[in-house]
């Protein structure tokens, strides 16, 4: 008995005593493994795809001809191509045998209808061309959507950069989170907060990768939230009885702007009422980085009222109360790089400056009423200047198209003195392309946001509203719109229990429910049962009611007077109505005169 092994050959087992053990691989003796060859089996497969490709693109070639002579049958009037081609001389039918080889190559799969190819080519270049010749048609203004923040001014406004969440802060300290594809119809915003307390809102705005949130308010401390709106850090507050501002490790003085670093993700910068400009770091907030501080002609301190970085990151400019813009070096915070004294007029606040996509243009928008471009390398003398655009606010906004070719900005009016319109410049020529009317109420703030090719606008009113096209807009404003509502389910605890007792008298019967639904919309009518109770005020008052627990002094006193339950009525009468009781029932005083 012997064993076969992989190769072919036997081997012979056995044992000392004559036994002769019986392998179980016996049965495969003399029995070769088979053998694959992997190339001829590949070859026989490419084989196999290539003849049934022709097969399906024959197929397809034999059904759009006969579509093609349908369609020809039908519109076209005079000799068709077929018939045209085979007019041709016996010279050119050579000719384009020999060419067959060359058009082999070039073209792959059935050929296209007679003239589809030609026409549709003209017709996509015909729009690009009208596209670039009127740059009208690249604004998003069909179709809108109003967010309601509330009914004090959106001073702020904040788009992450892949344009899934917006932010809103405003006059009211409240900042809400708007998730566009978690939104229906109805537009709520999934969370709002108050990350300053008591302080208006001066600026929102996302890092460069979308996971935290610079928040810059009226006190001196700005803040960083992550995406959920807790907080990260809290830059420190500075020595304010110190005179040298070098000195002190962060802002003494009202906030105006802040803005984060393009490419360094914990880098971010913020300008004060108290005279400088510093950048900090997300791990450190302790101390700021660098600080610079703006100096008039004079070499007197300047407050900056607006600051922002370059789009590389390497320059820092700040615009000033002296109607100045200046412009420094990242790294070097000592003398300004660029420098222009007269940008705007001296003592209005220039409410924003920011750089075109390219790099090489910055546009500022002045408390003058005017949107200047400049190029910094010629700092003299602006590019072009647009005037007559009000703005009553500190942080008016002006932003480029994400093409760099449009620049837009929004004005102020007064109360019932029309309405806020949000203006097109053209970049090259400053020519006023467009202009949308928002609302009654001022135009603070404006984005256009680069990804999603939308325009967000918050108003004087507490209104955010954002314009879109549905072909030229990306995501944002189209997700929501077409949510329905959801219905609310109305908690069928509203009702009270139904209690049955058939043997109850009369009186106290209660009548039969018809149905817990009906019911319920008529206790929604019903003012006193549909009232919802007022929460508590937590902390210190607002909204006209006194806080539970008086934070001031002030509070305190006007919480104990409106407790005072002090008789006001006539004294007279209040003495005279206990003279008939004193005269039945002398206790005090007559007896003591009797005496």
């Amino acid at each position: 008995p012997t064993t076969p092994l992989p190769g072919g050959e036997a081997v012979g087992l056995s044992a000392p005593g004559g036994f002769v053990f019986q392998s179980p691989f016996a049965s495969f003796a003399g029995k070769k493994a088979r053998t694959f060859d992997l190339e001829a089996m590949f070859e026989q497969t490419r084989r196999t795809a290539v003849e049934r490709s022709r097969k399906v693109l024959g197929e397809k070639c034999e059904r759009m001809c006969s579509e093609s002579e349908d369609n020809s049958n039908e519109v076209l009037s005079g000799p068709s191509m077929q018939s045209q081609s085979s007019a041709k001389g016996p010279a050119e039918d050579t000719d384009d045998d020999d060419d067959d080889d060359d058009d082999d190559d070039e073209f792959i799969g059935p050929p296209l209808p007679p003239g589809f190819k030609d026409s549709d080519d003209d017709n996509d270049n015909d729009d690009t061309e009208e596209e670039d010749n009127n740059p009208v048609k690249k604004i998003p203004d069909s179709h809108e959507i109003t967010l309601q923040h509330g009914t004090k001014t959106v001073s702020a406004l904040g788009l992450d950069p892949s344009g899934a969440r917006l932010i809103t802060g405003g006059y009211d300290y409240d900042v809400k989170f708007w998730d566009f594809a978690g939104m229906d119809a109805s537009l709520q915003a999934f969370r709002s907060l108050q990350p300053c307390e008591c302080h208006q809102i001066k600026s929102l705005q996302y890092s460069s990768t979308g996971d935290v949130i610079l928040v810059v308010s009226g006190n001196s401390q700005a803040k960083v939230l992550d995406r959920d709106g807790f907080p990260v850090m809290e830059c420190i507050k500075g020595d304010q009885y110190i005179v040298d501002m070098t000195n002190t490790k962060g802002h003494t003085a009202m906030l105006n702007s802040g803005c984060w670093h393009p490419k360094i993700k914990e880098e971010f910068l913020t300008c004060s009422n108290d005279g400088t400009v510093r950048t900090w770091d997300v791990n450190n907030e302790k101390k700021h980085k660098s600080v610079f501080k703006p100096r008039s002609a004079q070499g007197k301190r300047v407050i900056p009222t607006t600051c922002t970085y370059s789009r590389d990151g390497k320059l820092i400019a700040a615009g000033c109360q002296d109607g100045s813009i200046q412009i420094w070096d990242r790294n070097m915070n000592v003398h300004t790089k660029f420098h222009c004294r007269q940008a705007h007029a001296s003592g209005t606040d220039t409410s924003c400056l920011t750089f075109s996509y390219d790099g090489t243009v910055l546009a500022s928008r002045g408390g003058d009423d005017t949107l200047k471009i400049w190029d910094i390398r010629q700092f003299k003398k602006p590019l072009n200047s647009a005037d007559g655009l009000p703005s009553f606010f500190p942080m008016t906004d002006c932003c480029f198209s994400p093409d760099d070719k449009i620049l837009v900005t929004g004005t102020s009016v007064k109360k019932g003195g029309g309405s806020g319109k949000l203006f097109f410049f053209y970049r090259e020529t400053f020519q006023k392309l467009y202009e949308i009317e928002v609302t009654d109420a001022s135009v603070v703030r404006c984005l256009w946001h680069p990804k999603l090719n939308q325009i967000m606008v918050g108003t004087g009113n507490g209104l955010a509203k954002v314009y879109y096209d549905p072909v030229k807009s990306q995501r944002g404003a189209k997700l929501c719109v077409v949510k329905t509502k959801r219905k609310e389910r109305q908690a069928e605890t509203l009702t009270q229990d139904y209690i049955i007792t058939p043997h109850a008298l009369p009186m106290f019967r209660e009548p039969r429910q018809r149905s817990t639904r009906k019911q319920l919309e008529k206790d929604r009518l019903d003012p006193m049962k549909s009232h919802k109770p007022e929460p508590p005020v937590a902390g210190a008052g607002r909204g006209g009611r006194v806080g539970t627990h008086g934070v001031t002094l002030s509070s305190y006193i006007v919480k104990n007077i409106a407790l005072d339950k002090t008789d006001d009525s006539n004294p007279r009468e209040a003495i005279l109505r206990h003279a008939k009781e004193a005269e039945e029932n002398p206790y005090w005083v007559a007896p003591a005169y009797a005496k």
